[in-house]
C-alpha cells in the first residue's frame, strides 16, 4: 500500500520515501507524492532523486491494488529498498488544483447532473445534463463570483453508508466517487459546495484567479459540454 501523501497535505512539493515494488519503466513507492490520475484529474509528474545524484523524470501516476503506480521515463528504476527523494512539478500541480476546484464552483453555477469531465492544466470542461445553452458569460460572472467570495475549501469523511443515505451529495452520473476503504472523502466549499472527491484542490477559492467559460457545446440532445479556462498562470 502507499500512502497517499497528495490527499492529507496537497501543498507538499518533496518528500522521502522507499520503494517497494518495481516493474519495467514503473516503481511503487511506499508514500507517494505524486497524485495518481481519476475523476478526470490526470497524475502528477516530477522527478525522483536517488542518493548518488541521479534524478528520474516522473511521467505519470495511476492508481491500483491499493498502491500508485509512478511512471518513469527510463525502463528500468532503482531495486526495492532504495531510499529516493520525491518532487513535485508543482506548477503543473497548482494549475490542475486551481482548475479542479473552479469546476466544482461551475456545478455550483451550474446546478445540474454532470455527465463527464476532464482537468487540464489551462483549459477544462464539464458535460451537464442540460438541456438547453446557457449564456457563458452568465455563468462565468456567477463563477468568478464565487471565486472572489474567496470561500475556505476543506476536506471531511463520511462512511460509505452516510453516503448512500445522502446520494443527492453526488453530482457526477458517470463517475462514483472511490469507494473500498469504508469511507468517503468530502471537499466542501464554503457554504456553497459538498461533494465527495478524491482529488487535489486549493485552500480557498481566492487562489484560483480569474477564469472564463469560452465555449458551450451541444453534444446531445440533454448534453451541454462548458469548457472552463484559467486566464492566469
Amino acid at each position: 500500500m502507499s500512502e497517499p501523501l497528495f490527499r492529507d497535505d496537497p501543498y507538499l512539493k518533496s518528500a522521502e520515501a522507499t520503494v517497494t515494488e518495481v516493474g519495467e519503466g514503473f516503481l511503487v513507492l511506499d508514500r507517494s507524492l505524486f497524485y495518481a490520475a481519476g475523476g478526470g484529474q490526470p497524475g502528477d509528474t516530477g522527478r525522483i532523486d536517488l542518493g548518488d545524484g541521479t534524478s528520474l523524470a516522473v511521467t505519470d501516476a495511476r492508481y491500483g491494488e491499493n498502491r500508485t503506480t509512478i511512471r518513469l521515463a527510463v525502463a528500468t528504476p532503482p531495486p526495492v529498498g532504495t531510499a529516493v527523494t520525491q518532487h513535485l512539478d508543482w506548477a503543473r500541480r497548482h494549475r490542475l488544483m486551481r482548475m479542479h476546484t473552479a469546476l466544482h464552483l461551475l456545478s455550483v453555477a451550474l446546478p445540474f447532473p454532470v455527465t463527464g469531465g476532464q482537468i487540464g492544466e489551462t483549459e477544462s470542461r464539464l458535460d451537464f445534463d442540460l438541456p438547453d445553452s446557457p449564456d457563458k458569460d452568465a455563468v462565468t460572472a456567477e463563477v468568478m463570483a464565487l471565486i472572489e467570495a474567496d470561500h475556505p475549501v476543506t476536506t471531511e469523511w463520511i462512511t460509505d453508508a452516510e453516503l448512500d443515505a445522502n446520494p443527492e451529495l453526488v453530482k457526477t452520473m458517470a463517475v462514483q466517487p472511490p469507494r473500498g476503504s469504508g469511507r468517503v472523502r468530502l471537499v466542501r466549499i464554503g457554504t456553497v459546495d459538498l461533494q465527495p472527491c478524491g482529488g487535489t484542490h486549493v485552500a480557498s477559492t481566492a487562489e484560483i484567479g480569474r477564469v472564463a467559460v469560452t465555449k458551450i457545446e451541444k453534444k446531445g440532445r440533454q448534453n451541454r459540454r462548458v469548457r472552463l479556462t484559467l486566464l492566469e498562470d
